[in-house]
């Protein structure tokens, strides 16, 4: 379904129980109804792979709901808190992804509420099934190039002192879009607090393990692991840009 649905027919289209999941009421839906109009949305399109109540969605996680929605400008993602999220509001992610964009990382964050964070709407597919697809003459060259891209946001998250969290796992918080550009997603468990572990994390997930790791080790040949594992412990002592160059070239990046 992609058509845009105004704000002022979400209640009477039924789709008030995305807005408010899992435990909708009037006056939360009204509420909600009200953040998205002051943060300038003017409509919302239910669109996507995951699924709320049977309803499209682009994005379901333990904190919020992610829709494609439309501003006078734009389609931008909007990000909306669980009835049932850990949090009381969207304020520390916000924080969190707008230090991560002080060092041109993630999406951009545009506006956010109590409820509510907007954000640039990246349209593009998650790394796993990039990797999977590519196939052509130059699919070698621009793997290479991805994944260096990928390594290096994450290196500039360890200098900003910003953990991402997820990136040992990173199958959901990758994106690859237009002409082979690389976003990190979902800042909901990033901190500033504990010890950064975005580069080594991506690493694992990328060289070491899991059927991504073997896909890309099939397409671009296999990283020595004793070579890549010296270079991360290396590294973890003293996180330095000549430290990260030595896990780059354990990596042939």
């Amino acid at each position: 379904m992609n058509r845009f649905i105004s704000l002022k027919k979400i209640d009477k289209e039924e789709y008030g129980g995305v807005l408010c999941y899992p435990k909708r009421s009037p006056e939360e839906l009204a509420k909600r109804l009200m953040e998205m109009a002051q943060l300038g949305v003017k409509a919302v399109s239910f669109q996507g792979e995951k699924k709320v109540n049977g309803v499209p969605v682009l994005g379901k996680g333990c904190v919020g709901i992610v829709l494609l929605a439309q501003t006078d400008k734009r389609k931008v993602a909007v990000k909306i808190r669980r009835t049932d999220a850990d949090r009381a509001e969207m304020r520390r992610e916000a924080e969190m992804l707008e230090t991560a964009n002080s060092v041109s990382v993630g999406p951009k964050l545009l506006r956010f509420s109590e409820n509510l964070l907007m954000m640039e709407f990246v349209d593009g597919i998650l790394l796993p099934e990039w990797v999977e697809t590519i196939g052509d003459t130059n699919a070698t060259l621009r793997l290479r190039r991805v994944l260096r891209d990928i390594l290096e946001q994450c290196w500039r998250l360890d200098g900003k002192g910003l953990d991402h969290g997820e990136l040992s796992q990173a199958s959901k918080h990758i994106m690859i879009y237009r002409e082979d550009k690389a976003c990190l997603l979902d800042f909901e468990t990033a901190s500033l607090a504990r010890r950064v572990a975005n580069v080594t994390s991506a690493c694992h997930y990328l060289f070491m393990g899991g059927e991504t790791a073997r896909t890309i080790g099939k397409k671009i040949g296999e990283t020595s692991k004793d070579h890549l594992l010296a270079a991360l412990r290396a590294y973890k002592r003293k996180c330095t840009r000549e430290g990260f160059e030595a896990i780059l070239k354990a990596c042939v990046l």
